[in-house]
């Protein structure tokens, strides 16, 4: 364990007050960003505190700005003919450990504080993985719900044609998020080919197998949260057998995290969508989950008229009303605020998984450490999705393809060792059992000392 002195503490602290002073100053329009950032720095105290060196090289100043912020017109025809104008980003975070590596999320709500804030905790997670990938994310305010296929193809042709300039194999990767499924990644990966004149696998990760993707991609963000709560349960002498499980969303993360949940002997009796969400107190029937969602593109309430004893309800808040030992957010970003928090505690919740990227707000995780709540913090949790898309850009390298068993064996090994250094992290800086503490140190040395390595860049 580290041994810091009071006075060291204080500098730390000092420094972290005065970088994040001038931060809000210049970014006060952008909350989802700070609101991460704060998250984060604040629990690297220890870590400024023992390494003087990091403060006197400003890593703080440095890791907090992006190396690159590209915004663009994305300009494309509907199917009346009428031009439509949406806008398009991406944030190069670092590249300190790696080439930019992150998703496209396509989503009305999108706008910069989001990506970046999206791009910051990327770092972190992705230096978790253990592989060599920098941080990013992108996307637009495009909405492709209610939009037809020639519609999504020409806007993500008209993406690419922007976004082609600013990425490749060796510089940035993208893949998907919410609102980019195999569909979309299809379209972008054929435009930038097309305009490259080339086939360049690795330019992009998410595909379909038939061209490049990896096997398990689709269900590695959600595979990997469950096995990351699976290795926190051991710790209580406890496992997903006969527990009931809330799962919001109905996405990919979604899916998948009921998928391996289910196989692990869990009953999941609810999942949302952006209109409500569904309850089955017989445990959420999935293949009927995945014909509607993944099949139809229908909206979740449909499943009900399948399944007459569950109930279908309008906003999405109430799902964490429903009793539960473990919960899995899933869907976006604060989805789970204080109040929600304390009535997940109230019914008995003993874990929380977050599969989504900062579902939880700063209070609802003060809540959580507060009442003794397991918690599984997003970076940590979520980071499966990312480690199977550097799996993939591996396969893309050495022109292989691995077994479904063969990634999926790969992905539980990531996992397992994401919480262990987690884990180790915050016992080392005198943090024991803090996950989120730990999987912010974790993930912020090994950049922080590429950096530092590397020189002033």
């Amino acid at each position: 364990m580290v041994t810091i002195t009071t006075e060291s503490q204080q500098i730390a602290t000092q420094y972290i007050d005065d970088v994040f002073s001038k931060l809000k100053a210049h970014h006060s329009h952008e909350p989802e960003f700070l609101q991460a950032v704060k998250e984060i720095i604040y629990s690297l105290t220890p870590v400024f505190a023992k390494r003087p060196e990091y403060m006197q090289a400003s890593l703080l100043e440095r890791i907090v700005e992006p190396e690159r912020v590209v915004k663009f017109r994305v300009s494309w025809v509907d199917e009346s003919g009428k031009v439509q104008v949406n806008r398009g980003y991406r944030v190069q975070y670092s590249s300190a450990i790696g080439p930019y590596k992150g998703g496209l999320r396509f989503h009305p709500s999108v706008n910069e504080s989001i990506i970046k804030f999206l791009g910051f905790e990327q770092i972190f997670k992705n230096s978790l993985t253990g592989q060599p990938i920098g941080g990013a994310k992108g996307g637009s305010d495009f909405d492709p719900k209610g939009k037809s296929d020639a519609e999504i193809m020409r806007f993500c042709q008209a993406f690419m044609t922007e976004l082609h300039k600013y990425i490749g194999p060796d510089v940035d990767v993208p893949a998907g998020d919410i609102g980019v499924g195999a569909r979309e990644i299809g379209f972008l990966f054929g435009q930038y080919n097309r305009i490259r004149g080339a086939y360049e696998a690795g330019v992009i990760t998410g595909k379909l197998p038939r061209f490049g993707g990896s096997l398990a991609r689709k269900e590695a963000t959600g595979y990997g949260t469950v096995y990351f709560v699976q290795e926190m349960l051991k710790e209580i002498d406890m496992t997903f057998q006969d527990t009931n499980v809330i799962v919001s969303g109905s996405g990919n993360v979604s899916v998948y995290a009921i998928e391996k949940a289910q196989q692990l002997g869990a009953k999941v009796v609810a999942c949302s969508d952006s209109n409500g969400y569904i309850f089955d107190p017989t445990g959420i029937n999935l293949d009927t989950v995945k014909q509607i969602k993944e099949v139809e593109h229908g909206r979740i309430k449909e499943y009900v008229e399948r399944h007459p004893g569950a109930t279908y309800t309008d906003g999405c808040s109430g799902i964490w009303s429903i009793p539960c030992d473990i919960a899995l957010p899933c869907a976006t970003q604060n989805e789970i605020d204080e109040e929600s928090a304390k009535v997940l505690v109230a019914n008995g919740v003993k874990v929380i998984g977050e599969g989504a990227n900062m579902p939880s707000t700063l209070q609802a995780i003060k809540v959580y450490f507060d009442n003794n709540i397991l918690f599984a913090p997003a970076k940590a949790a979520n980071a499966g999705g990312v480690a199977v898309s550097a799996l993939e850009m591996s396969q893309n390298s050495m022109r292989h393809f691995w077994s479904f068993e063969e990634v999926d064996e790969k992905l539980h090994e990531i996992m397992k060792s994401i919480y262990k250094n987690s884990v180790d992290a915050a016992k080392e800086f005198g943090y024991e059992g803090n996950l989120l503490i730990g999987a912010n140190i974790a993930g912020f040395l090994k950049v922080a000392d590429a950096m530092v390595a590397q020189g002033v860049i």
